[in-house]
């Protein structure tokens, strides 16, 4: 039996034919033979079927216009956005046990990148206001929503593992609750969502990046035992106006997303075709974001992007003016040089400037996207960490032009030599990929001589896995044996590892500034917190000055900056003994 399908607001919906099921007469006889009800062909008809055409041409006209079937849906682009104050009037039409009557639990599970833990934030918002409950208990749950990645097999490897079991468990669901509903969300819902509604039957709802805000409509529809997808991507959805509703309320950390979507066009990368063009959020609502975090007493917050130091708002006139931005110097694109907005370094010194106190990251830029002017504010700014990621995928020249990543293995050093000479004693992150399509072991040899002379403080290191829709997977070959490019996958970590390690030992007897994050995993007795550089410091829970005089000794909670003297280091960890507690302004001037 094959399924009705059919498309209402960029959402299908799919709901199979129970047997005997036949047309309203109306409709079949309007399909029967393309004409219009107004036909005289169909007068006769009409009026023996009881009630005759006025009636029928009542009830349409008292029925819902089509601007209520619209309201709920996702809009595309900007100027098709409703005004704030169009009320969504309730969908009778869906049923009437809706989430309104009997709220609904909703349990979440996030997979990937940072921008997941984002999207997991925003999801919950925008679910919140529609008076859905939150569960972190799996069996309470009567919708279980999976955040997902697509960036590489093993990660959606993972999610089907996942969806098998809970597909066991909705259908052991006892028949006195309420049906579990089961929904992919994010990035592998983008990119496989014919094959998650037809082979996964289970699945009742897939949202890709850009349609969170459809998600009360798609579980609505989900409600009447049909499946619901909306997978449209947007040149201008950055959720702006959705305030994400962190994770746990005891966090001393917290990301804002600046930006969504990616133009590099990576040969290897589905990041453009699952999260869309670039386009950057607004940076009015940036601010009022990183203030309420503020407000609410978190120290740390993170801009996230896919490519964040591209960041370019034009949502203001006065920000229209200017010139393409300069890249630095021997990188370049594959898309026309964009000119106007307000660009990354702006954005830095408004962010560095609402609390002092709160440490501010970004990641994942692009090492072609980085002005004189984003060094200068971190060497001057306390609380602009002084820690950047600096994916460089290869060390190979030869590799890198395959990779369409814009620059030369000669170029990546020079930046990385600017770098160091701009901000003294920064800490350098990066990711790689081990074999690549036509990667030589004299390529994989240039990646290692790569890790040796840069000695990054952090790596993500992973074997190289093609994706559908790329440029590799439709122009290259992935010719790379898999047990080539594991081998290859342990050697560069361990030469990672080994180079961390000396480059962390440098900070053996100096003092750094920790932001205390709670108890350590592997030791009660311990606290764990992180330094300017992102690396994790472990530290004895003792009492400690408390910097404000005789009396003021007391144990160092979460949120607390101390003064840590590093004793001892390893490739991923430092081990210090407390000093005292202290603020951003205060250690600036000896750390």
């Amino acid at each position: 039996m094959q399924p009705w399908q059919c498309i209402l607001g960029g959402t299908r919906l799919l709901r199979r034919r129970p047997a005997g099921w036949t047309l309203p007469l109306a409709l079949r006889t309007l399909g029967s033979t393309g004409h219009s009800l107004d036909s005289g062909t169909h007068t006769e008809g009409a009026k023996q079927s009881g009630g005759g055409l006025e009636a029928f041409r009542v009830k349409l006209a008292t029925g819902p216009p089509m601007q209520h079937f619209l309201r709920g849906a996702a809009p595309a682009q900007e100027s098709h956005r409703l005004p704030d104050d169009a009320k969504e009037d309730a969908a009778h039409y869906l049923g009437t046990d809706t989430v309104a009557e009997a709220p609904r639990k909703v349990y979440l599970e996030t997979y990937g990148c940072q921008m997941n833990v984002n999207d997991t934030e925003i999801t919950w918002s925008i679910l919140q206001r529609s008076g859905y409950l939150r569960t972190s208990r799996l069996e309470e749950a009567d919708v279980i929503l999976l955040v997902t990645c697509s960036i590489r097999e093993k990660a959606e490897r993972t999610i089907w593992n996942r969806l098998r079991h809970l597909t066991a468990l909705k259908s052991k669901r006892s028949s006195a609750l309420v049906p579990l509903r089961i929904g992919i969300l994010g990035c592998m819902a983008e990119r496989l969502k014919e094959k998650i509604l037809d082979q996964e039957k289970m699945v009742d709802v897939v949202a890709g990046p850009d349609a969170y805000r459809d998600l009360p409509r798609l579980l609505a529809v989900a409600e009447t035992g049909q499946q619901a997808a909306n997978v449209l991507l947007s040149l201008d959805e950055t959720y702006a106006d959705v305030l994400p509703v962190q994770t746990s309320t005891s966090s001393t950390s917290a990301f804002v997303s600046i930006m969504r979507g990616c133009d590099n066009m990576c040969s290897y990368c589905i990041v453009p075709f699952t999260r869309g063009r670039e386009r950057s959020r607004p940076v009015a609502s940036i601010l009022q974001e990183v203030q309420l975090l503020s407000d609410q007493g978190v120290k740390e917050v993170t801009l996230l992007g896919q490519n964040v130091n591209s960041y370019r708002d034009t949502s203001e006139v006065q920000f229209l003016s200017g010139a393409p931005a300069p890249l630095s110097r021997g990188f370049s694109t594959v898309y026309k040089p964009k000119a106007g907005g307000l660009r990354f370094a702006a954005l830095l010194d408004r962010v560095s400037l609402v609390d002092p106190e709160m440490r501010i990251r970004f990641t994942s830029p692009h090492p072609k996207d980085f002005p004189d002017e984003v060094f200068q504010l971190m060497r001057e700014r306390p609380n602009l960490c002084k820690q950047i990621h600096l994916p460089a995928q290869s060390g190979s020249t030869r590799v890198l032009e395959a990779m369409r990543r814009g620059y030369t293995r000669e170029a990546y050093l020079e930046l990385v030599h600017h770098i160091r000479a701009s901000l003294p004693g920064v800490s350098l992150s990066s990711d790689l990929i081990a074999g690549f399509c036509g990667e030589t072991e004299a390529d994989h040899q240039q990646t290692i001589s790569l890790l040796r002379q840069v000695r990054y403080n952090v790596a993500f290191i992973f074997a190289y896995s093609m994706r559908q829709k790329t440029r590799a997977f439709h122009r290259l070959q992935d010719d790379v044996p898999s047990e080539v490019k594991v081998q290859r996958l342990k050697e560069l970590m361990a030469v990672f590892r080994e180079e961390a390690a000396s480059a962390n030992a440098a900070a053996v007897g100096h003092t750094q500034v920790v932001l205390v994050e709670g108890p350590s995993r592997r030791s009660p007795s311990d606290l764990c917190g992180r330094n300017d550089g992102n690396i994790k410091v472990i530290f004895p829970d003792v009492e400690i000055d408390g910097g404000s005089g005789p009396g003021s000794a007391a144990k160092a909670k979460p949120g607390d900056y101390v003064l840590v003297e590093i004793c001892s280091a390893s490739s991923q960890t430092l081990r210090g003994i407390p000093l005292r507690r202290t603020t951003l302004r205060e250690s600036a001037a000896f750390c």
